[in-house]
């Protein structure tokens, strides 16, 4: 049984604390943020994660797993400490090292004996070097110590999932043997295990993320030429999907990726790329493109509307960034709700879990209590996230609640021509369909858009 720290309770460190506990290690997660440690220590958990909260229960009455605000109680007798801290988007897009360095400031502080540090964190490159200064330098000692880079591929929504069955594991590091023994922890998974140097581990994350982050653009991109020549991008993603070079992952066409990795790392490598001399033109299109999703889904509701949006009833169906998960950090929901409020619209919304962030984040926000509650009286429903739940609502019900008729499928979700054909007016995101005489009042006009 090795001895662990996790300093950050949130959706990186309470996963990786509780599931590195699980694997029957004695860990404890250290947050400065009392309230969040105080729910923790009552067994509430202040995140939505499926299976979290039972692995955290077990976890605890196992006395595997504990929670502190106090870095000395934290680091007593512990082999590693893991840096799981927020690394938030800063006024130029770069990656804010605040709470790292604090991080790293606290450990120099309260080690009082040689530690292996572990920087789980999306960090720059040559943060693992930021690191090792810091701690160097607040050491009330010199007491030895090495720093290692594990990033995580953790995704929201199934991220217990993928903590115990990932992909690989990757760490880097200027001392091979301090690698080895983070390494040890990971066996149990029977995973392949990278060992690289500092710096390159650091940019794996990045280049991770930048590159699924592209998959998503270039696939809406081929969804818009898709509304114009009237192709539908579903079946157009299935056959690219076929080819094993391409694969079927991340090739769903909608309204763009949101959360608190997508576009805060793409910006961060735009930022280190521009820094260093670099020409980040691909990394610009790729956000470009995402905030286009978003200005789509209010120009299909003007075609569809009379081109006016002043007092129309708008429901959101879906309010976090993805199913699964409560987060609602870059959420497109929160760029259409300003969006729509700067056309004149009314705009109500509904979520099975993000409700209480929605609350938080559009305090103006009209929440209904179901799908049905929010259709009622509205003139359009637009599918923000794809909860199952979505997919079986009663479409004939709904069309009775509404006083309108117009669906937007911002994620794909139905056949179009059975929602046509229940009544509604539908687009979704480039299902291509033949020019019809369908317009806004039935006028003939043509809309060759989807």
């Amino acid at each position: 049984m090795k001895s662990i720290a996790v300093i950050g309770a949130g959706y990186v460190g309470l996963v990786t604390g509780t599931c590195l506990a699980d694997l029957g290690n004695r860990v404890i997660i250290l947050d400065i943020d009392e309230r969040k440690i105080t729910l923790l220590k009552e067994g509430q958990v202040p995140i939505f994660e499926p299976g979290l909260e039972e692995l955290i229960r077990r976890n605890v009455n196992a006395n595997r797993l504990a929670f502190t605000t106090s870095y000395p109680d934290a680091l007593h007798q512990v082999d590693f400490v893991f840096i799981a801290v927020g690394t938030p988007e800063g006024v130029d897009g770069e990656a804010d090292l605040r709470y790292v360095r604090m991080a790293a400031r606290s450990i120099a502080e309260a080690m009082d004996h040689p530690l292996i540090i572990v920087n789980k964190s999306t960090v720059p490159v040559g943060t693992g070097d930021f690191v090792a200064d810091i701690v160097r330098k607040y050491q009330k000692k010199p007491i030895p110590f090495a720093v290692v880079s594990n990033p995580e591929f953790l995704r929201e929504g199934s991220a217990v999932q993928d903590f115990f069955n990932p992909d690989r594991i990757v760490l880097g590091s200027t001392d091979p043997e301090a690698a080895e023994k983070v390494a040890q922890l990971y066996l149990p998974l029977r995973a392949p295990i990278m060992i690289t140097d500092l710096r390159t581990a650091e940019m794996i994350k990045y280049a991770s993320n930048a590159f699924l982050a592209t998959r998503i653009s270039f696939i809406n991109e081929i969804a818009a030429i898709c509304e114009r020549v009237g192709a539908d991008v579903k079946e157009v993603a299935r056959g690219m999907g076929y080819d094993k070079r391409i694969g079927h992952y991340f090739l769903d066409a909608g309204i763009g990726f949101g959360g608190s990795c997508f576009p805060k790392d793409v910006k961060a490598l735009e930022h280190m790329a521009l820094v260093h001399g670099a020409h980040p033109q691909l990394l610009r299109a790729v956000m470009e493109i995402n905030r286009d999703q978003r200005r789509r889904v209010i120009v299909k509701l003007r075609e569809l509307l009379a081109d006016n949006l002043r007092d129309k009833i708008i429901g959101l169906l879906g309010l976090a960034f993805k199913p699964n998960t409560d987060d609602m950090r870059e959420a497109p929901s929160v760029d259409l709700y300003h969006m729509l409020v700067n056309e004149g619209a009314i705009v109500r919304g509904y979520d099975p879990v993000a409700m209480h962030n929605a609350r938080r984040l559009l305090p103006e926000l009209q929440l209904a209590e179901d799908p049905y509650d929010l259709a009622t009286g509205a003139d359009a429903l637009v599918i923000v996230t794809e909860w199952n739940e979505f997919k079986h609502l009663d479409l004939r019900r709904i069309k009775t609640l509404m006083r309108g008729d117009v669906i937007i499928d911002g994620r794909n979700i139905y056949d179009p021509e059975y929602v046509r054909q229940l009544g509604f007016r539908y687009r979704g995101m480039g299902r291509g369909y033949p020019v019809s005489n369908e317009g806004p009042s039935g006028n003939g006009q043509d809309e060759n858009t989807s």
